[in-house]
């Protein structure tokens, strides 16, 4: 497996795997309405390439033989009051097609973020999850986040509880 920078051409490889693990992961405990509306306005190739363009925003990819097996956006900008720190970059997204799973794609990823983000000076980076993706809440937890709040997460039109976890550098 190989982990590199994001760029322009991952467009449309992006936005497809962002809307098939937000779905695999997701679709079981939420309306299937919801699910579709979200994907919709997330993940469409123009909003990834967006994103990819934005100064603000890093993609790391991770690839296995030439394809997409997962990627972390991580972003600087404005963070909820419970988010201490001068030089905070949120992990926006870190997300592993589900035949990845337990085959340490996520924790490569997570060490490159944190490893990415000590190196850009930043001295602290967070996170949300949904408070019902126990999966995730063990993991972030593994790798030292602590939860420091909560925020309101729409899914569509549903407003979920996400849980906000932070990690010193």
């Amino acid at each position: 497996m190989k982990i590199r920078p994001g760029v322009a051409t991952d467009a449309a490889a992006l936005a497809a795997l962002g809307a098939r693990t937000f779905s695999d992961t997701f679709l079981a405990e939420n309306a299937p309405e919801d699910i579709a509306a979200f994907t919709a306005a997330t993940f469409s190739d123009a909003k990834q390439a967006a994103e990819l363009a934005d100064v603000a925003t890093r993609y790391l990819v991770a690839e296995d033989d030439g394809a997409l097996v997962g990627y972390a956006k991580l972003h600087r900008g404005a963070a909820p009051d419970c988010i201490e720190g001068n030089a905070l970059i949120q992990i926006a997204r870190l997300y592993v097609a589900r035949e990845q799973l337990g085959r340490g794609t996520g924790e490569a990823l997570m060490a490159r973020c944190v490893e990415d983000a000590r190196k850009a000076g930043h001295d602290a980076v967070w996170l949300g999850v949904w408070e019902r993706n126990a999966r995730a809440i063990r993991f972030y937890e593994r790798w030292s986040f602590r939860r420091v709040g909560e925020h309101v997460f729409f899914v569509g039109s549903d407003p979920q509880t996400d849980l906000l976890f932070r990690r010193a550098l």
